[in-house]
């Protein structure tokens, strides 16, 4: 296992139908604290990582008024590409027709309450199959250790993000998406104790967002890990831009 490589995924987030890269704590019914948004469509970058020849990146609707720019991300790079963002029991079989590789899943998962319902999540890999199911559990740091935030990270759920969770779920999944809420965005560090707990995993892949500024904290992903957590890279990424990592330098990383 230790010869495994962590491998850099990308990313497309839609906020009010656009490309843009957000402080991930910050996103509310009345807006969000934007680090960039692009001038170019969600197609444009679908596009790119199709010649570059990634696969297993993610395109996350931020909320509703994205659907026609999740649509055109698919169509420009079908197969390519995994949907988040509003994935119900409604809708999951509809994004894997459109052309979504897999579908990733957070809030649905969880009863008004934020109790997670596990009877949802085995409709959904039945709906799907659990090759095309990602269960995103993205988290905040508390006292116990990490807790699945829900509704945009701003909701504390009942699930705690443990080595248990991951072997109770890993049934009905192929991956899991997991965002570090508390620094995603923020281009000041990963979640270090997150990423190291991850690694400790040896079932399905986990794909690991969150904090990253610059090159030395995709190697320490793959140190930290022992290369069994893959990595997302937002705000700090120059085509989206930042200053911190070149899209070059992640796509001769995945060459190596």
């Amino acid at each position: 296992m230790a010869n495994q490589k962590s491998i850099f995924r990308p990313c497309i987030d839609l906020h009010e139908g656009l490309v843009k890269q957000i402080v991930g704590g910050t996103l509310t019914d009345t807006g969000a604290t934007e680090n960039f948004v692009s001038g170019h469509s969600s197609s444009h970058f679908a596009k790119l990582f199709r010649e570059d020849e990634l696969r297993g990146g993610h395109v996350i609707q931020l909320g509703p008024g994205n659907q026609k720019a999740a649509e055109e991300a698919l169509d420009t790079y079908p197969g390519g590409l995994q949907i988040g963002g509003g994935i119900n029991g409604s809708n999951a079989r509809k994004w894997v027709d459109l052309g979504a590789s897999h579908i990733i899943v957070t809030s649905w998962l969880f009863d008004d309450e934020a109790k997670f319902q596990e009877q949802r999540v085995a409709k959904l890999a039945d709906l799907v199959t659990p090759q095309k199911l990602v269960i995103d559990l993205s988290c905040r740091k508390t006292d116990s250790g990490w807790t699945v935030a829900m509704n945009r990270w701003q909701t504390m759920t009942d699930l705690q993000l443990d080595l248990s969770a991951l072997e109770r779920l890993s049934q009905y999944c192929d991956e899991f998406l997991i965002h570090a809420a508390d620094v995603e965005g923020k281009c000041r560090g990963i979640d270090g104790d997150l990423v190291k707990m991850l690694g400790q995993w040896s079932g399905p892949k986990v794909v690991y967002a969150g904090g990253v500024a610059d090159i030395a904290d995709v190697e320490l992903i793959q140190t930290l890990s022992n290369g069994r957590v893959d990595v997302t890279v937002g705000s700090a990424l120059d085509i989206f831009g930042g200053d911190g990592v070149e899209y070059k330098e992640l796509v001769a990383w995945n060459r190596r």
